[in-house]
Parts: C-alpha cells; sequence; structure tokens
C-alpha cells in the first residue's frame, strides 16, 4: 500500500534519508568521492529547515509505512504563473515498485488543485533513469539547458522538462 502525505516536521529524517539514498545514487558518480559522500551527508539534515520554513509544499510517500519518496514543488521563480518541481527522489529500493509513479501523480494534483496549469523541473542531462521517469510521466523536454554548480566548481549540464499541471 502506498501512502502519501504532506510532510511534518517530525518526517525531516525520513525525507533526509530517502534524499540521500536517491542522490547518492543517481548523482554521486558525478563527483570526488570525498565530495560525494559530503553532499550525501547534507541531504540527510536539510528537510528539518524546510517544513519548519514553510518553503512550498514536501510530499513524502512511504510503502508500507517505509519512506521511499518525497517531492518538493511550489511556485516557479523562474517562470511566473508556472510550478516548479524543486526536488523529486526515489530510495532506490523503491525504484520500479510504482511508488514514484504514484507520488508525481499526486504532486501535480496538488499543484492543479492551488490554480497552476503548467509545471517544469530540471534534471541534469546525463541521469538517463530520471528523465525516462519525467518523459513517462508526461514530461518534455523543452530544448533549455543550464549549468548547475552543486559546489566543487565543476559546473554539471542541467536539462529542463515541463508540462501541463
Amino acid at each position: 500500500m502506498i501512502d502519501i502525505q504532506l510532510a511534518r516536521p517530525v518526517d525531516g529524517a525520513a525525507l533526509g534519508e530517502v534524499h540521500a539514498a536517491g542522490w547518492e545514487a543517481a548523482y554521486a558518480p558525478f563527483f570526488a568521492p570525498e565530495f560525494a559522500a559530503a553532499g550525501v551527508r547534507d541531504r540527510r539534515t536539510r528537510w528539518h529547515a524546510r517544513i519548519a520554513n514553510g518553503e512550498g509544499a514536501i510530499l513524502l510517500a512511504r510503502v508500507e509505512g517505509r519512506p521511499l519518496a518525497l517531492s518538493w514543488s511550489g511556485p516557479s521563480p523562474e517562470r511566473p504563473g508556472w510550478a516548479e518541481v524543486f526536488g523529486f527522489y526515489g530510495h532506490p529500493d523503491g525504484w520500479g515498485s510504482g511508488v514514484a509513479g504514484a507520488l508525481m501523480t499526486r504532486t501535480l494534483d496538488r499543484l492543479r488543485a492551488a490554480g497552476h496549469s503548467r509545471v517544469h523541473l530540471w534534471t541534469l542531462r546525463e541521469t538517463p533513469r530520471s528523465r525516462r521517469f519525467y518523459e513517462k510521466s508526461g514530461y518534455a523536454p523543452t530544448g533549455a539547458e543550464r549549468p548547475y554548480d552543486f559546489g566543487d566548481g565543476r559546473p554539471l549540464a542541467q536539462v529542463e522538462y515541463a508540462r501541463e499541471c
């Protein structure tokens, strides 16, 4: 059974674990080992503040009680009137289980209910698994790219995807 709820302050550690595990599996190979390890540690601790500060809608998906996916979305700072998915991560243990698809559907439902008709997101160009997921979820590449520096001084290419809510 998949349960998807708006994250509460008590969920900060669970969000951090999902984010850290998903980021490590998908992104760590792009970085030096020590930088990647620091990135994993950092991702475990940032969610308490995001929840406390009300930084957008953060949803946590659980399968049989186990946290396995998160989404973070809200109004886009780049595109007036649009929404943006700022973060969407699945724990590798949940990959292929359907939890990510259910979470994306719920995320889009919430954005539509908040009055958004369009949504966009950015993902690394060299992450075929995430790009396939977004395309399967109805997103299409816009053709826009940008460099993104995770903090190691070596920007990586991100591509933008968009769709109707």
